[in-house]
């Protein structure tokens, strides 16, 4: 439990300061902003429950992609092939923002 808390403050002080990084800031305002429209989408078009259709959108931006929920229509196909072309590519450049910030927490190794 004590190293899950210690990764916990690793995290936030990592987010705190990539804050600082005007970056970091456009791209979670991206993938916010990417699995907002995707959930109205799916919720709308596929008749999906918020949730589910939150739930669609992370499974399928970080391609584990369960299979319990997936699109049936046509419109659902091909926004959800449009989708992943350019969320893959915005939510990696979040997560190597994140991890930069990370990286720089911790600075360099220190000789032995």
């Amino acid at each position: 439990m004590l190293s899950f808390l210690l990764t916990l403050t690793r995290f936030f002080r990592a987010i705190a300061r990539a804050w600082r990084d005007p970056l970091f800031r456009s791209t979670l305002a991206l993938t916010v902003a990417l699995l907002a429209s995707g959930t109205a989408f799916y919720a709308t078009v596929e008749r999906l429950s918020p949730l589910d259709a939150l739930y669609l959108r992370v499974m399928t931006l970080t391609t584990v992609g369960y299979g319990d929920v997936h699109p049936v229509t046509a419109a659902g196909k091909v926004f959800t092939m449009i989708y992943v072309l350019v969320g893959v590519g915005v939510l990696v450049a979040f997560v190597t923002r994140l991890a930069q910030a990370t990286a720089r927490e911790e600075g360099p190794p220190t000789p032995s």
